[in-house]
This record gives structure tokens, sequence and C-alpha cells, in this order.
């Protein structure tokens, strides 16, 4: 129950010539491949998505309650097909009993420790011990499994080295980057984003996020095990920012920083802007020191104003109640990876439709995307603009569109995404109308009984009184999951801006 494979037919990838399957079938790196498997779904659970592997632990109650291993990384290290040249790729050998005379032969290679001290060579050291003393109750498969991981592929020696020498002083891993150009190479090592302004959804495809998705996988797992992906060492970025922020301006920061470049900061209170310097000028400065700029400010369409004058690329941070493009990527990234899939859902944004940025960003993103139901739930004066339900219908017809004032039971119980913005005061001409519509509608535990065990409850964040902190330990509650997945997509969106290979 719950077991089925998602397959798209319209998609088309192409097959790394560095990758295993190159090695067993030459002419697939020739011409792309159509029908691209998009997902796997084993009793439930979301084992494959896009070319990543999902495999949870085994269970008490065995493998087969889990879903089973992954043990693709293994059977890939020990296979016996065509040899890559000036590599030797580890051979899987059952066991064989030992002879008094083969305990006195060549030592056996036995693992110590495992050195992550660096991310561009991380590498397992490795001792002999005699054959004798070694006493392992690990199969071989087991010990193939525990000195194997989904980033090293293979396991090369050099050339020098036989399998009848001496035993190994180090085997290393291939550089994590070669991951990255993989996952490049799959979508026919063409890089839609190098140098390129970024300004608004409206730019990339479905296809070109499905990259910088792929990509921000990557530099998850490469955050979790190494803390940093260096690939953009001496690289500099201006983060300017005319309005405040905190989530922002620090995720974009911390990305490229983790991405190993650095960042210096400036704003209206400390650059020339407070002695009447044009926002033209301020960037054309900026873009003479810095190789990417990430601007935010308050007037609606200044940054892609601002871009013309710019000689080094520009990512909108967010302008006014125009858009907020790399908010709009990190949280279909976050459905992605929370529910499995953007196909199929039913959306319901709630709040200040009108001057929420987020929203309007992200309902042009999910427009790309194939049997979605978008509910707008706002009041009268905060409902969606026109221009962005306009916008939506043009690029999908097939999207169904809502509007609603109130928040029913209805709603709330087709819910797969409830995405909830705050009522920005700022925006308001008058306190009173801000204070007759900040409460319009709070997201409590009374009304999370009334929704989905498997939807989930996002929000761009600073959050106000829309959502109440007894929502924070509601396991579908994943506003504050999402800030971690911005970095990563930040991270991807860096990366592939200033590199055009990795």
């Amino acid at each position: 129950p719950d077991t089925y494979v998602e397959i798209h037919q319209d998609r088309t990838a192409r097959v790394a010539p560095t990758s295993d399957d190159a090695k067993w079938f030459p002419a697939l790196t020739a011409n792309p491949v159509s029908c691209v498997v998009h997902r796997v779904v084993m009793r439930g659970r979301t084992l494959f998505l896009d070319g990543k592997f999902y495999a949870p632990p085994p269970s008490a109650a065995g493998a087969a309650a889990s879903g089973g291993r992954d043990v693709g990384h293994a059977v890939r290290a020990m296979s016996s097909g065509p040899p890559t040249s000036g590599k030797h790729f580890a051979q899987f050998q059952p066991p064989v009993p030992a002879s008094p005379q083969l305990k006195k032969a060549a030592p056996s290679v036995v693992v110590r420790k495992i050195s992550t001290t660096s991310l561009a060579r991380p590498a397992i050291e490795v001792d002999t011990i005699d054959e004798a003393d070694a006493v392992s109750a690990a199969s071989p498969l087991e010990a193939a499994l525990t000195t194997t991981t989904p980033l090293a592929g293979t396991f090369a020696a050099k050339d020098d080295v036989s399998a009848a020498a001496a035993p190994l002083a180090r085997v290393e891993r291939p550089l994590a980057t070669s991951r990255l150009a993989e996952i490049v190479a799959r979508y026919g090592n063409e890089n839609p984003f190098y140098m390129k302004h970024v300004l608004s959804v409206r730019q990339f495809s479905r296809e070109d996020l499905h990259l910088l998705f792929a990509v921000a996988q990557e530099m998850r797992t490469a955050v979790q095990r190494y803390g940093m992906v260096p690939v953009l060492p001496g690289r500099v970025m201006a983060s300017v920012f005319y309005e405040p922020s905190s989530r922002t301006s620090s995720s974009f920061q911390a990305a490229m920083l983790r991405l190993g470049g650095q960042v210096f900061a400036a704003s209206s209170e400390t650059s020339s802007v407070a002695k009447g310097e044009t926002l033209e000028d301020t960037v054309r400065t900026f873009g003479s020191y810095a190789d990417i700029v990430s601007l935010r400010h308050p007037q609606p369409g200044s940054v892609q104003g601002a871009a013309r004058f710019s000689n080094v690329p520009v990512v909108n941070a967010g302008d006014g109640t125009g858009e907020h493009p790399t908010q709009a990527m990190l949280d279909v990234f976050t459905i992605r990876e929370e529910l499995g899939t953007v196909n199929g859902l039913t959306i319901t944004l709630v709040g200040d439709l009108r001057n929420g940025r987020t929203v309007h960003s992200l309902a042009r993103v999910l427009a790309q995307y194939k049997n979605v139901t978008l509910h707008y739930v706002a009041p009268p004066a905060l409902a969606m603009p026109d221009s962005i339900k306009r916008d939506v219908a043009l690029r999908a017809p097939y999207v169904v569109q809502s509007e609603h004032t109130e928040l029913t039971d209805e709603i709330l119980a087709a819910t797969d995404v409830l995405y909830v913005t705050r009522v920005q005061k700022e925006r308001f001409a008058s306190d009173a109308d801000y204070e007759a519509a900040k409460d319009a509608y709070v997201i409590d535990n009374s009304l999370m009984r009334k929704c989905k065990r498997n939807m989930i409850v996002m929000h761009p964040l600073p959050r106000v009184s829309e959502i109440a902190p007894e929502v924070d330990t509601d396991q579908r509650a994943v506003y504050f999951r999402q800030m971690q997945y911005g970095m990563f997509v930040r991270m991807a969106l860096l990366a592939l801006v200033l590199c055009r290979n990795f």
C-alpha cells in the first residue's frame, strides 16, 4: 500500500560522463534521456526524489518496515564493470578460510578513524594489523557500507599500488564538488543562473528550479557533514539592505560564508544614501568592490531599475510590495522536502496578501506546477492583487484560484500547505486600520485540530500574533526548518550565479 513510482514523461535529463551508468552504457551520454523518474514512494515514505535517495535507517521491526537500506553506493563501489583509466575499483570477494600460511601473509586494512577536518579532501585513515589478530563481527558488505558514503561513489587507489603490495596508507574520497558537477551535467551542462541578475521568479522555468533544488540538496548534505562547501573562495558579496531584515540578510551572509566567500554589509544609515546618493550610484559603487550584490529596497521595481546600472549580478532580496524571488524559491523547496512534491497540492495563503511580496512571488512559482489549487484567504482590504491572479491565470490556466474572507473548516480540511503571513504594520497609513486587521486570522491548536495530519504550516517570518506559540511544538509547523532550508537554497543560488562549472 502507498507504494508507487512517479515518472515525468515531458522531462529530459543527461547522463553525466562520470556516472556509473556511463561506464556501463557510454552511448547514454550522447543524447538526452526522456521519461525521468521523479519520485519513488514505498509504504508512504519518499525514498527517491529528483536523483536523490532518502533511505531511512532500518527500524527495530526490520528493514521492510522502514523501507529498506540504500546500498546502491556500496554496490557501485564493489562493481566489476569497466574500469576507469588510471583507477582500480574495489572488488567484492567472498571470505576465504584462513590457512596458517595466509595468516603470515600481507597484513589487512582496518579502518581506524574518519577524518573530516577538510571538506576538500575528506579521507579515511587506515592502519594495518596482522591477519591472525583481525577479528570482526561485521560482514564484508557491512564493512563496505561503513567506509562508503553517497558523496564517494567509489574508492580509487594510485597506479603504483597493486593489490598484492603493502596496504594503502590513505584511501581518499573524491572532492565534494564532483557531485555538484554531476548535477549540472545531468541538466545538459547548462547553467541558466550563471552571471544573471535574479530579479523575479518569472525569469526561471520549472527545469531551472529543479536544477537549483538539486544543488540545494547537495549543499544541505555537505553542510551537515562538513560545515561548509568552499566553492567561492576569494569571492565577495555586498549585502545592501534599505529595510530592516533579520532572516534574509543573515541567510545571505551565512550562505556566502559557508561557500568560502566574504561579505560586507551596508544600509541607508551607514552609506552615502544619507547624503542624498541615488540608488543607481550606490549599486555602481558596491559593484566595484564585490562580485555580487544582494539588495533590498522599499520601492517596488527599484531593484530591477538599479540592476540595469550594475556590472555584477544583483539578487532581489525584496522590493517593497513587489517580489521576493529567493523567498519563493525556498518556500517551494521546503514544500518538496517536507511533502515530497508540489503537484496536486492544495495551498492556502492567509493574511496580508495585498502587501505581502512573498505570496506574490510564491503564487507565480506555484503556477508552474500541475493540478495545484490556490485558496486566497484575506480581509477584503488585503486581498491578493488582481495583477497577480491574472498573471497566474495566464501562465497556468489549469491552476484553480479562489478567494475567501473566512478560513472555514472546509478549507482547512482540504489544505496541504497553510502559508500564513503577518499583517504588515509598516504598509498601513493609520494605526487604526492596522489594529482592525492584525488579528483577522490566528492559527492556534484548536484550529490545527481541523487540519490534515500530513499537512504543513509555513510562515516567511517574522510573526506577530498570527500564529500562537503553542503551535511551535506541532510537528506540522515547519517555519523554523523553513529558515534553514532558505540558507541551503541561497547557497545553491550564489554558487550557480558565480560558478559556470564546479
